[in-house]
């Protein structure tokens, strides 16, 4: 199974903002076997052909992953490169929410 993994992960948004990271064709299947029915489009088609290709040898890791990175950014799921921040503000307490 070693000789599956990516050279990088491809980080992907799932649910409200938690991150999963897809580091080989194993995951990169389970992830796609359970992507929503309704959402699945010619990309979403192109990373499956490019896994089950890249599982037999006929094309590269890298070109699964390609393949996956292009359907995460067009479905919008594909984890910002600079990692998002939570801003978390003084609130004052008293003198109707503002400080005096």
């Amino acid at each position: 199974m070693h000789d599956k993994l990516f050279h990088s992960p491809v980080a992907l948004t799932v649910g409200l903002g938690f991150k999963r990271e897809i580091a080989s064709l194993a995951e990169m299947h389970d992830f796609l076997t359970n992507w929503t029915t309704s959402r699945r489009g010619p990309l979403y088609r192109n990373a499956v052909e490019a896994c089950g290709l890249a599982l037999e040898g006929c094309i590269t890791r890298d070109q699964a992953r390609h393949a996956l990175v292009e359907f995460a950014e067009a479905t919008g799921i594909l984890w910002p490169e600079i990692e998002p921040v939570i801003v978390a503000r003084a609130v004052a307490r008293g003198h109707g929410g503002y400080a005096a």
